[in-house]
């Protein structure tokens, strides 16, 4: 038996089966490339669904990382710590926004966000009691909490885990009409996606999000970007919603946020509506603790300097041109996307997604299936030009076999 196989046997058996992972067992990775136990090297083609954006090992977060822990990593938030104050700062100006409530992991923001919104709901905007509601969209990924999970459309995120948690209602992804007619005086909150990720990297017809913010922001709703995974970078822009002149409500941010090197997450909006919460309402133990703050702050800074943001515009570019060529070629049905992100869907004669996945991890390039027959493109935003269009020949080959 080999070091992959022997690794992998073990996790089988002593972990949960809540993930079906590619066989691949990595041990080292840097900037785009991932090494396996074996020697093996492999370019990373998902980058951590988005976590990784600035790629393995990026010297300056770990410089980072590494400065912060020699002094100190945790207080709780039951003190200030000398990293907070600066974090949430410069989160806030980041986004345009004014106030900053960290959290963990993106389902933690999430949770975080309905919280707000309801308490906001019955607060400020003045709806009854325990009647408020939440209007999102179908296909959406927004974690898979029980109260997450009580408004996807997803059965298997679903299945099993009832009862669910009331107040949401769902609509079409990208239908104007339909979030229009839902949207009542009970209505406190939208939730969207601005490119849905999960769902095979959707994006909604132009007009679309601009149309959903004029409706909020006339009827006293909050518009909630959730850019956990659009966010940071990833389209070419620092937020999805930029490429279509949206300024949202509140931002719902995570997974690049921590560099890849630590869970980081935030809600950020403005002092009306975060301000909603009082001492021991919402909180977490490390939420916003001095690690985090660290690593994020530097994100922040290289997110400031907008090279990543260009790279990922003018590669990404090339990229869905690239793709584009392949579709119609009787391997490729369409593709979809926006910056270095996109959804390959790929003709059921020529695989599954997961096949598809396997034949191209054999090959040394690393990508991920959702939905059946559709892979998910998303590399480090480090990525070169080179090995992107290695990574793209290698895809060419799988098809053509």
């Amino acid at each position: 038996m080999s070091a992959s196989e022997s690794a992998i046997a073990a996790a089988e058996a002593h972990s949960a089966h809540n993930y079906h992972p590619l066989p691949i067992v990595v041990t080292s990775a840097e900037g785009a490339w991932m090494t396996d136990v074996e020697g093996r090297r492999y370019l990373d083609m998902l980058a951590g669904y988005s976590a990784l954006n600035f790629g393995h090992g990026n010297r300056r977060l770990i410089d980072a990382a590494k400065a912060q822990l020699e002094r100190v990593t945790l207080t709780s938030r039951a003190f200030y710590h000398d990293r907070f104050a600066d974090f949430c700062e410069q989160l806030a100006d980041l986004c345009g926004m004014e106030s900053v409530l960290p959290m963990n992991t993106g389902a933690e923001a999430v949770e975080t966000a309905v919280k707000t919104a309801r308490k906001w709901g019955y607060r400020v905007k003045g709806v009854v009691d325990n009647m408020a509601k939440i209007v999102v969209a179908s296909n959406n990924f927004h974690g898979r909490t029980t109260t997450v999970i009580s408004f996807s459309t997803d059965p298997e995120a679903r299945a099993d885990f009832g009862p669910y948690t009331p107040g949401f209602e769902i609509v079409p992804y990208g239908d104007l009409t339909a979030m229009e007619a839902a949207l009542t005086e009970n209505t406190v909150a939208v939730l969207l996606e601005p490119i849905q990720g999960e769902a095979g990297v959707l994006v909604p017809p132009p007009g679309y999000l601009a149309g959903v913010r004029r409706l909020t922001q006339e009827r006293n709703i909050l518009f909630i970007a959730d850019e956990i995974q659009s966010g940071l970078g990833r389209t070419g822009r620092t937020f999805a919603l930029e490429h279509e002149g949206v300024v949202p409500d509140m931002y719902v941010l995570g997974k690049a946020l921590g560099g890849g090197v630590v869970p980081v997450s935030a809600v950020v909006s403005s002092q009306e509506v975060l301000g909603v919460f009082r001492p021991g309402e919402h909180g977490s133990t490390f939420g916003g603790n001095p690690l985090a703050c660290a690593v994020a702050l530097e994100v922040i800074a290289m997110l400031r300097s907008g090279e990543y943001q260009q790279w990922a515009s003018e590669l990404g570019e090339h990229l869905h041109h690239e793709l584009g060529l392949m579709v119609g070629t009787g391997s490729v049905e369409a593709v979809r996307g926006r910056g270095l992100w996109a959804g390959v869907d790929i003709v059921p004669e020529r695989g599954t997604g997961r096949e598809i996945s396997e034949k191209l991890m054999d090959r040394g390039v690393l990508v991920k299936d959702t939905h059946g027959s559709t892979i998910r493109i998303a590399p480090p935003l480090v990525i070169s030009k080179e090995d992107l269009d290695w990574g793209l020949d290698q895809l060419r080959a799988v098809l053509a076999g």
